[in-house]
């Protein structure tokens, strides 16, 4: 990846943070975890998924699929931000007048299912796989999953039904932020660890930092055809680009006053203007 790839995947995350922070008033929404996804989100439509608004309902497109619902302001904020939706539009949100609300609904332009109910969508994106295989397509199916998910019996049924299907046409992705609601995954129904567990299910298992697109890149050109799916535990940090709020688990949903609001973008600026000046640094 050149530098300047880089450079713009980071700016387009930083606007879609502004994005799931703008949403957190007026009603609120699930900021943590939503800001946990964003580089995932970003990273998967800008260099995986090789969709456009125009492609939508292409047969022969690539499917991305968000199994942790309540992390759709990172996925509004990636559809506004690259002409699936108006920007202008997001501030219909929770507004009676529109379908953007606290969980994905498919009549927003670029969300391929409904979810809420955790523990759905890995079922949901498996049947689509296998539908693609049977049709003989050379498309693939995307879908991310939340590590408190993973609590859900379906999703481990999906795993081994999976893997029974050859489905390599399918990929998951978790959102590894250690948390779930407002508690610690690990202080509730320990998951880890992790890689074992999908490698005895028979999955492909790769795990990074997934807020390092360096490190994403290499992970989506692994993914092998061996007839097994893939999984990437992408290890995150809930709330990340917002230290006041990082890892606090009374940060869970949120609904700030607007001047909160002001005063959260003005965090999340500081703190990239920071990381970009720490990064200039080390190259010297």
């Amino acid at each position: 990846m050149t530098d300047h790839k880089e450079r713009e995947l980071k700016q387009l995350a930083l606007r879609v943070r502004e994005h799931i922070i703008r949403l957190a008033t007026d009603g609120g929404c699930f900021i943590g975890a939503s800001l946990s996804c964003a580089d995932l989100i970003v990273y998967l439509y800008k260099e995986v998924l090789g969709l456009t608004p125009d492609t939508l309902h292409d047969e022969t497109r690539n499917y991305l699929l968000l199994s942790k619902g309540h992390d759709v302001p990172a996925l509004y904020g990636t559809l506004a931000e690259l002409g699936f939706i108006e920007r202008e539009r997001l501030k219909n949100h929770l507004h009676t007048n529109d379908s953007i609300y606290w969980h994905p609904n498919r009549a927003i332009p670029g969300i391929e299912f409904h979810s809420g109910s955790l523990g759905h969508l890995l079922s949901v994106s498996m049947g689509i796989a296998y539908d693609i295989k049977l049709r003989g397509g050379k498309n693939k199916v995307y879908v991310i999953l939340g590590d408190g998910e993973l609590n859900e019996g379906s999703m481990w049924e999906g795993f081994l039904v999976a893997k029974a299907l050859k489905l390599d046409n399918l990929i998951a992705i978790v959102d590894r932020n250690e948390f779930q609601a407002n508690l610690r995954t690990e202080e509730l129904i320990p998951i880890e660890p992790l890689e074992p567990k999908f490698e005895a299910f028979g999955w492909n298992v790769k795990r990074v930092n997934g807020h390092d697109f360096h490190a994403l890149e290499s992970a989506f050109q692994w993914v092998p055809k061996n007839e097994s799916p893939s999984i990437i535990i992408a290890d995150t940090v809930r709330g990340k680009g917002l230290p006041s709020i990082e890892r606090r688990a009374d940060r869970w949903f949120v609904n700030f006053k607007p001047e909160e609001i002001e005063q959260l973008l003005k965090e999340l600026h500081g703190e990239a203007q920071a990381e970009l000046t720490s990064e200039t640094l080390m190259v010297r």
